[in-house]
């Protein structure tokens, strides 16, 4: 079957919207190089199209596996493949799958990319695929061949949330690792770079973890280009976590706060954020125990999340002491409370923006 015998199904099935995932999509590269959007269920706009089209690489000569991002609010997954010689989709080279859903867990996604993209490498037919597409959107599972049964209740988020190494972040900026806890605890932004996208999602998706307490994986955009239109979505966030391929973005200081490139090993932070970003006694207390933290042999990177979340929530617990009861009952802290306790100036300042973030500060 050729794309353009295929059938419509993203105007033709009219079922509800599934509650996790939002669209499945086909990208293919023919034989004569030419790469196109070719179907999807249901529509995905233009724009979007556009942008996953580019993320799956197939316009270079090397594809990447599996990457992931989030955009507007969509985190997307896609799963590229070569296609064999015997296989029976003979008019393309390379085939992209693209999964979008609400939620961050890039295991479960990449689980069901593969089913699905085998379904499609053996049938030729979107159709087929779509069956077990709608399975799990509907059910939360589907019949995985030879692999068994698929079912999203196996991928728990908060599984998800732990894969990474805060050890190896850690041992790789040592005491300035504190740069990049304080940054996060004060919903700064961040950006991280690193050539290969392999490393830098390996690297970025762990970074959240540091403050646990919120579990709120939204703030990372794993793979962003520099590009207009990524660049503007990327505004849109008063606070991010953003991952770059492209060195050039460490001269776009309009872009963040805190500046992180991990093959060097290196952490700078924005002249308009120096102030913010100041360091005292209490910072340097975390920074130690963090670095006692991960040269114990006896922890596991999970114990190590753990530990560092425990002793943020101490830090929480003491700040919101010093509130005093606002108008409308609920518990704030001023500026003026916390020169009462003459504070060294670095620590007041970011108590205050610390208070701040966690919404202890009435405006």
């Amino acid at each position: 079957m050729n794309r353009q015998q295929r059938p419509l199904f993203s105007t033709v099935c009219k079922m509800a919207a599934p509650m996790d995932l939002f669209s499945v999509g086909l990208i293919e590269k023919d034989n004569h190089d030419d790469v196109l959007w070719v179907w999807s269920y249901p529509a995905v706009p233009i724009e979007q199209q556009e942008l996953y089209v580019r993320k799956s690489n197939l316009n270079s000569t090397s594809i990447i596996p599996f990457i992931y991002g989030q955009q507007q609010r969509h985190w997307y997954y896609i799963i590229t493949q070569d296609v064999s010689e015997d296989n029976v989709l003979t008019w393309i080279k390379q085939f992209a799958l693209v999964l979008t859903a609400k939620d961050f867990n890039p295991e479960k996604y990449k689980a069901l990319s593969l089913i699905l993209s085998k379904q499609y490498s053996i049938s030729g037919n979107p159709v087929n695929m779509l069956e077990l597409y709608l399975s799990v959107a509907v059910h939360g599972r589907c019949q995985a061949g030879n692999n068994g049964l698929y079912t999203v209740k196996d991928y728990d988020s908060r599984h998800a949330y732990l894969i990474g190494s805060l050890r190896d972040v850690i041992g790789t900026f040592g005491i300035e690792t504190i740069v990049l806890y304080t940054a996060l605890m004060l919903k700064k932004k961040t950006v991280v770079f690193h050539p290969k996208i392999d490393k830098l999602q390996q690297f970025i998706r762990i970074l959240p973890a540091l403050v646990w307490h919120r579990q709120n994986w939204n703030i990372l955009h794993p793979h962003v280009d520099l590009l207009e239109d990524e660049i503007e979505e990327l505004k849109n966030n008063t606070t991010y976590v953003a991952g770059f391929t492209d060195s050039a973005i460490e001269s776009r200081t309009d872009l963040y706060d805190v500046f992180v490139n991990v093959p060097e090993s290196r952490i700078s932070v924005a002249n308009d954020a120096k102030e913010s970003m100041a360091m005292g006694k209490l910072h340097k207390d975390m920074a130690t125990f963090m670095m006692n933290c991960s040269e114990d042999e006896d922890k596991e990177d999970q114990q190590i999340i753990k530990d560092i979340a425990v002793k943020t929530r101490e830090l929480l617990n003491n700040l919101k002491t010093l509130a005093t009861e606002s108008e409308s009952g609920e518990p704030s802290i001023s500026l003026e409370v916390l020169r009462q306790r003459k504070m060294p100036p670095a620590t007041e300042n970011f108590l205050y923006s610390l208070a701040a973030a966690e919404g202890l500060v009435k405006f």
